[in-house]
């Protein structure tokens, strides 16, 4: 009797919906500046195989839609997204002023079956933000998930 192959069981998919803004949440990310940024996190995610589903914000902050592999944590992940991130936008001289992110950050699990619907949420950032400020998007997320926000 032939004994049976065991079964690869390291397998995870923990979507994630990750949410930072830039320091004191200064308007640095005008839109030209802000495509350019978005083109380098996603070459950066994939050279530290980070597997970003969708990235778009607007001129104060950015949103993520990422799945964890099995080594990863989200707090690995903001920093080495917003590290290098800025690193590289300060060589760019996009700004005058030293650019970086605020430490904090907003994440949160998304189901599967939510996928399309966050992809979609990230996708419309500036048709959103056009009818809405940041500042009333992290009260919403604040309310709907349960958080106090502190204002520093």
């Amino acid at each position: 009797m032939a004994l049976a192959k065991p079964i690869a069981m390291s397998f995870v998919k923990i979507w994630v919906h990750l949410v930072f803004s830039t320091k004191n949440r200064n308007p640095w990310l005008l839109k030209d500046i802000r495509y350019k940024l978005h083109q380098h996190i996603i070459e950066n995610c994939k050279e530290k195989e980070i597997f970003l589903q969708a990235i778009n914000g607007y001129t104060d902050h950015i949103h993520c839609l990422i799945s964890l592999g099995k080594e990863q944590n989200i707090a690995k992940i903001a920093n080495l997204i917003k590290g290098e991130s800025s690193f590289w936008f300060n060589r760019q001289g996009f700004t005058e002023d030293v650019f970086g992110w605020q430490d904090d950050y907003f994440a949160v699990s998304v189901s599967e079956s939510q996928l399309q619907t966050v992809t979609n949420y990230i996708k419309n950032q500036e048709q959103h933000h056009a009818k809405k400020s940041f500042d009333k998007e992290v009260e919403e997320f604040s309310a709907a998930y349960g958080w106090t926000v502190v204002k520093a």
